[in-house]
């Protein structure tokens, strides 16, 4: 037990002292990035998902 708590005393005095934090204005557009860049691909996997069902259903529907 004592092993995990010293984990996580580690883990937050990492955090605290040797990770570089973005600046919230960063934070801000980089995170709208991120939102775009995910509907954009979820977009791109509905149009696949979409073009694929209408070509099993045509395929099946001449069988």
């Amino acid at each position: 037990m004592a092993g995990i708590v010293n984990y996580v005393k580690e883990s937050f005095e990492e955090l605290k002292n040797n990770v570089t934090w973005p600046s919230w204005s960063e934070a801000q557009s980089l995170t709208v990035l991120v939102a775009v860049f995910s509907i954009i691909f979820s977009l791109a996997i509905w149009g696949i998902d979409t073009v694929f069902s209408k070509v099993i259903k045509a395929y099946f529907g001449l069988m």
